[in-house]
């Protein structure tokens, strides 16, 4: 089995900093088995609807009503929110353009738009025993507990990458109340849910519709570039350029923080052929994401060599200074 190592800091919630992170480079029997299934669409499909099914099933036996809340949202008339949010000119990478999360059109579509926040809360569910509908939450907060610890300086200009219809960024309006959020993402539609949320819940968020790895926004703007699951998104390519352009978006001794998936989590390496499947069709890039050397793209990128500490069970957060 081929592994590279990083020069990084991980920190686990009951063991003291270690230096040195083993990245599996090589697919297993039952990823590469997983994959042979995929390549045969009527299996993929298939795939992909169980698993869809077994989300919402997940969703309504904890109290997520997911059919209900979508239909609701699905009622509206979006022809405001999009308007505001839309940027005409934008050019959609091919990667972008295939499917994503049992959906046939990926993120643009208002089913993907209307159902995001029913699936995070059901998906995170099983994060923690009994943690329930709360899992997304207690996910989040990991999360910026890790941020409050490790950046001592509170940031003034945060910008969330890959933000979706905007929970992650209305986390960080919470716990930086003071600071000016600006969220980007590549879904218009996504962006319009957002749009809608932050009037409900009064928070002057600024949309930006554009590529995470071309903003467009101005250099050295901000002090913070979060990013919450999104790489495991995301082919290697788009990745690295994403961690290039939050580098040229922070300001000098700024950070870059990202939440994710944790390739070295035991839990996937256990996990059952059946479950895995059903896993893999709905993220089309997995194999790319577990495989890269993620602190050695930050450096190549211009960081300090991360911080790397587990948040969950099969999560991890990462933190690299410019």
């Amino acid at each position: 089995m081929n592994h590279k190592v990083v020069q990084s800091t991980i920190h686990t919630p009951k063991t003291k900093p270690q230096m040195t992170l083993a990245t599996n480079t090589s697919l297993g029997l039952a990823s590469r088995l997983v994959n042979a299934i995929l390549s045969i669409k009527p299996l993929a499909n298939f795939a992909k609807h169980q698993a869809r099914e077994m989300m919402i099933k997940r969703a309504e036996k904890i109290g997520v009503y997911w059919r209900e809340e979508s239909k609701l949202l699905l009622s509206r008339n979006w022809d405001q929110e999009m308007q505001t949010v839309q940027n005409p000119q934008v050019n959609y990478p091919d990667y972008y353009l295939t499917s994503f999360h049992a959906y046939e059109r990926g993120n643009m579509s208002w089913e993907a738009a209307t159902e995001v926040e029913s699936a995070a809360r059901a998906v995170h569910a099983g994060i923690w025993p009994d943690a329930g509908a709360q899992g997304d939450a207690k996910l989040r907060q990991s999360y910026h507990d890790i941020l409050k610890t490790q950046i001592v300086n509170e940031p003034r200009d945060i910008i969330d990458l890959g933000c979706s219809v905007g929970m992650s960024s209305f986390a960080l309006q919470n716990i930086y109340p003071q600071a000016k959020i600006t969220g980007v993402d590549l879904s218009p539609y996504f962006l319009a849910v957002a749009q809608y949320r932050s009037q409900q819940k009064n928070y002057q968020i600024n949309w930006v519709h554009a590529a995470a790895e071309s903003t467009g926004l101005p250099s050295a703007s901000f002090d913070l570039v979060s990013i919450f699951l999104v790489c495991h998104e995301l082919p290697q390519t788009a990745t690295k350029q994403i961690f290039s352009e939050a580098r040229r978006l922070l300001k000098p001794n700024g950070h870059l923080a990202m939440m994710d998936m944790n390739p070295q989590s035991e839990i996937y390496a256990k996990m059952p052929p059946y479950i895995l499947t059903l896993l893999k069709s709905t993220e089309p890039y997995l194999d790319q994401y577990f495989s890269l050397d993620i602190g050695q793209t930050l450096v190549e990128a211009g960081f300090l060599s991360p911080t790397i500490t587990c948040n969950s069970p099969r999560h991890r957060t990462i933190i690299a200074k410019v």
